[in-house]
């Protein structure tokens, strides 16, 4: 069946809803062989390139939406550190040293529903440092509206995150303090802007199959660029402290899932890749994944710089 699906999309074809539920059921050694298509797929879409970003923690805590995945959020009593926004200096210290390892694309990232004016007329002079450093800048920021996101392309932004997190039937268990309306609201500013959209969201929440497949389709209705996906980490004072790491193989089959509902997109593995995938992460490419986010997280740990830059040599990929 893996065959016959990459051979439909080779040829210019898409998958069905129904087709993504029987990838869905894949089991035992035919694992690899939807790996195997999966990676024909992203090679032949996405040609022998990783695409690399890094983020900063910008604005970090004393969120107030109740997100039971986040660290951040007014449920968590997680042990984080919690400050203010950070200063354009520092910001740019780290993008630099992003660029410095490799990374193309560097986002800031800030915690709470919304930021005011002010904040956002301070983020757009970094965006500006950024864009003269020679490093693409991207923004999560939150909800915003189309005025505001044209004020930060103007300073040079390129790429706004906003993820879904999961499928419009599952989000109300998992937030209360804001809609999956309102998130779509959100993308739909962001591409009436002119921006490159990139949205994705978390798994390993209790959702469903079903569920990860509504989300691929709902980002595919969407047109986004870039599919960042990330597999919860069960932090210790969060309302998912007890959900059980995902299997490494459960994992790349949402990869590879992603990459044949979404062929021609960004397929980007971010939080929780070293976590969750350990020995796995090797595999993360042949899956299907075309792009990875490197360094640390928001509130928590990522892989080493040299060893994310070993892994794609090793591919023979380039970093882009």
């Amino acid at each position: 069946m893996p065959e016959n699906l990459k051979q439909k999309i080779l040829g210019g074809g898409s998958v069905t809803r129904d087709e993504a539920r029987q990838i869905s059921e894949i089991s035992g050694q035919n694992i690899f062989d939807l790996f195997a298509s999966a990676n024909t797929i992203r090679n032949h879409f996405r040609g022998n390139r990783a695409g690399l970003c890094a983020i900063v923690n910008a604005k970090s805590g004393a969120c107030p939406e109740d997100c039971d995945f986040c660290s951040q959020s007014a449920k968590s009593r997680a042990q984080i550190a919690v400050y203010p926004l950070l200063n354009r200096e520092t910001i740019l210290q780290k993008a630099v040293e992003a660029k410095q390892h490799g990374a193309r694309r560097f986002s800031i990232v800030t915690s709470g529903k919304r930021l005011s004016m002010d904040a956002l007329a301070e983020i757009a002079e970094t965006i500006s440092a950024i864009r003269d450093a020679g490093i693409i800048p991207c923004a999560s920021l939150g909800m915003v509206n189309k005025e505001e996101l044209l004020m930060l392309k103007t300073a040079g932004l390129d790429r706004y995150h906003h993820n879904l997190e999961t499928s419009k039937n599952f989000f109300p268990r998992i937030c209360s303090t804001h809609s999956y309306a309102d998130k779509e609201k959100t993308l739909h500013a962001v591409k009436a802007a002119g921006l490159s959209i990139c949205s994705g969201g978390i798994f390993g929440m209790g959702e469903t199959w079903q569920d990860r497949i509504d989300m691929a389709f709902s980002l595919k209705d969407l047109g986004v660029d870039s599919v960042p996906l990330n597999f919860l980490i069960p932090v210790r004072g969060t309302p998912l402290e007890d959900r059980p790491l995902l299997h490494p193989l459960e994992a790349l089959k949402i990869v590879s899932l992603y990459r044949f509902v979404l062929p021609d997109k960004e397929i980007r593995v971010c939080g929780g890749r070293r976590q969750v995938l350990g020995e796995f992460n090797s595999m993360v490419f042949l899956a299907g994944a075309d792009c990875l986010l490197i360094g640390n997280y928001l509130t928590t740990t990522g892989r080493e710089y040299d060893d994310d830059r070993a892994l794609i040599e090793t591919y023979g990929l380039a970093a882009d």
